[in-house]
């Protein structure tokens, strides 16, 4: 198996990339996440890869982080999920969000992620429930709960609420809660 890859970005065509290494190309799909954040053509790369070997091909798919690849390992685990979807759904949403999804049984965050619909989403749920953080630790769950309350506080700033007043009012929040269910308690919580 291949696990890293480190050369020279060639090409980069989403959501495909094409790496030399010691003169020979490797075609590797990565999501947008990892898309996005790559060198400059012509610069070193270095990705953790997962290799899937199948009767008709041999594919190679590409992360900047471990968390992104086994994210992606774990969605592959899931019945019906394919590497395509699982490309999509690391596409759409960070590792971060998926988890929050998840852990929140948020189906409708998950539902915006092209080719994903209510009865994959709702499997998805299921089924990753408590291996996304068996498998990454806590740290992407801190990291959810830290951008949850963010978008809280950043929607309340919006509203015309200062810093003060939005820190203020997230801080009473229940832990685990979503982001519309918080800036909805969060506004009771101003108004008392």
């Amino acid at each position: 198996m291949i696990g890293r890859i480190k050369g020279i970005l060639l090409e980069s065509n989403p959501p495909q990339i094409v790496v030399d290494v010691h003169g020979v190309g490797y075609e590797i799909d990565v999501p947008m996440s990892t898309f996005y954040n790559l060198p400059a053509l012509g610069q070193e790369v270095t990705l953790l890869t997962h290799m899937l070997v199948r009767e008709d091909a041999q594919l190679l798919y590409g992360f900047l982080t471990r968390e992104e690849r086994e994210t992606f390992r774990q969605l592959l685990k899931v019945s019906g999920i394919g590497a395509r979807t699982a490309l999509a759904v690391l596409s759409g949403l960070s590792v971060g969000e998926l988890v929050n999804a998840v852990a929140m049984q948020d189906a409708n965050m998950l539902t915006r992620v092209p080719g994903i619909g209510k009865k994959t989403a709702e499997r998805l749920i299921l089924e990753l429930k408590d291996k996304l953080t068996a498998t990454l630790g806590n740290a992407s769950v801190v990291a959810a709960v830290d951008n949850t309350l963010s978008d809280i506080i950043n929607a309340l700033i919006g509203l015309g609420y200062s810093d003060r007043e939005a820190r203020n009012a997230a801080k009473k929040l229940p832990e685990g809660v979503s982001v519309s269910d918080g800036i909805r308690m969060a506004l009771q919580n101003i108004v008392k």
